[in-house]
């Protein structure tokens, strides 16, 4: 089924009023989400916006806008959508905990329905298997005792009424905050979903899910909610319940143009799925640590600034290699001045005489560099790479193309497309 209300752009696209894909009362909620502090996902320009390199969906009323990545100079949306959402699986972003993603029976047509449809198989799941029940407190006036009597209540409430008894006592009932913010979280699918495949489904849920009272929402809730063995399977719903309902920001003016943004920013991403790959097939005595943090400057007050590399290889060892991950496309030009001093600084800091950049782009590509010395017109042996790897919707088998082309570079120095 092909929707209409969806609106595909790349990352640091521009969409503008006058292109007739997004309306002005589109634009005006986007302007006040924006707000005077801004957001990273997007910037605002004259009569639209321009994106940045922040990827996922934007839903603004019944429009969703999907923003995909690009690092080459093919538009394939599909081919885009693919990888973005096998990266996205691949570093664990959709915390999947339960067998069931395997029974989606959607083919997405953004994150957005792939995210609500994981939640309703997870709510499904939930029901069919029993709504945990938990005890709460509950206080007022009965006609019979039970419980413990209240008396600085009992006693101004009924002095009139003398076969009533103001108590508190507990109950036992599925009445708690976990099913509190699932159905916060269902009410606002039922409001805001635009795929017609959902719908059904939606509304068995809203008449099968115990209705709850409604409750605020903020992070604190979130934090301050915890699993034990009985609600562990919550956990995915919850955490997708989390997402939406801290993303969702309504249309106070209007009442129609609500947004929900959903996005990721492109850098992190490709940063943890790089690492999850080669930590994915690594061998049982290699070692691969990300975010590894190293003293680099410190103030005479004792405030330190650190270093932070993406990924070291084999640390404290002789075939130790320092990789830094960045989501950007050279197409054949040289690497930043910025870039390769950060590397230079990482190859002294962690004794290593070998370190790689890597970007995504169309072809595999070596471009192998050494560090001048003392003089400069020396070459030292101290060797910066620079290695492309070309984006593949096939994620097992891109993720073994990663490993396999770091490993041959890290292994014999140069890079070949190794066999996979």
């Amino acid at each position: 089924m092909i929707r209409k209300n969806i609106i595909t752009v790349f990352e640091h696209e521009s969409l503008k009023v006058t292109d007739e894909r997004l309306s002005q009362s589109q634009l005006e909620s986007l302007q006040a989400f924006y707000g005077e502090k801004g957001v990273p996902y997007f910037s605002l320009i004259h009569k639209g916006i321009k994106f940045n390199s922040y990827v996922g969906v934007i839903q603004v009323g019944q429009t969703t806008i999907e923003i995909l990545p690009k690092a080459d100079g093919f538009s394939d949306e599909t081919h885009w959508r693919d990888a973005l959402i096998g990266m996205i699986k691949a570093v664990g972003l959709f915390k999947i905990n339960v067998p069931t993603y395997s029974s989606l029976k959607l083919k997405p047509n953004s994150i957005l329905d792939l995210y609500f449809e994981l939640f309703i198989n997870q709510v499904e799941y939930l029901l069919h298997t029993g709504l945990v029940k938990k005890y709460r407190k509950v206080e007022g006036n009965k006609d019979s005792l039970k419980g413990r009597i209240k008396f600085n209540t009992h006693i101004p409430k009924n002095i009139v009424h003398k076969e009533r008894f103001y108590v508190c006592h507990s109950v036992y009932d599925n009445h708690h905050q976990l099913h509190c913010i699932l159905f916060k979280a269902i009410q606002l699918l039922k409001r805001i979903n635009t795929n017609p495949s959902l719908s059904n489904r939606l509304g068995t849920l809203c008449l099968n899910f115990p209705e709850m009272p409604d409750i605020k929402v903020t992070e604190s809730l979130f934090s301050k909610t915890h699993f034990n063995k009985k609600t562990e399977k919550y956990r995915t719903a919850i955490d997708i319940a989390q997402l939406l309902l801290l993303n969702f920001h309504p249309d106070i003016k209007r009442g129609q143009n609500h947004v929900l943004a959903l996005m990721f920013d492109m850098n992190v991403l490709w940063e943890k799925f790089v690492y999850v790959s080669l930590r994915k097939h690594k061998s049982p005595d290699a070692t691969i640590k990300a975010q590894n943090t190293k003293s680099f400057w410190k103030h005479e007050n004792g405030r330190r600034i650190n270093i932070r590399p993406d990924i070291v290889m084999d640390q404290n060892t002789e075939n130790c290699v320092v990789l830094d991950t960045k989501w950007k496309n050279l197409s054949g030009s040289y690497p930043s001045i910025e870039d390769l001093r950060q590397m230079f600084v990482y190859m002294k800091y962690y004794d290593t005489r070998r370190v790689a950049v890597i970007y995504p782009g169309a072809d595999y590509l070596n471009v192998s560099g050494c560090y001048s010395k003392e003089s400069p017109t020396e070459i030292g042996d101290l060797n910066c790479c620079l290695i492309s790897l070309p984006v593949n919707p096939d994620i097992k088998l891109w993720q073994r193309s990663i490993h396999a082309t770091v490993s041959e570079w890290k292994n014999s120095g140069s890079l070949q497309l190794a066999e996979i």
